[in-house]
């Protein structure tokens, strides 16, 4: 699986958002990153 096209920075503040190593976001697959900040979204919401 390749590694998401995202900038360095993108990736740090996403890890930072979700609270996952830049590592695991880098090779998360981008449906579950999606998913994931659908979630954050919908709380956010609340």
């Amino acid at each position: 699986m390749r590694p998401l096209h995202i900038s360095a920075e993108t990736a740090v503040k996403l890890s930072e958002k979700l609270g996952v190593p830049i590592e695991q976001i880098m090779h998360m697959p981008q449906h579950i990153l999606i998913q994931k900040l659908t979630e954050l979204e919908k709380e956010k919401e609340k």
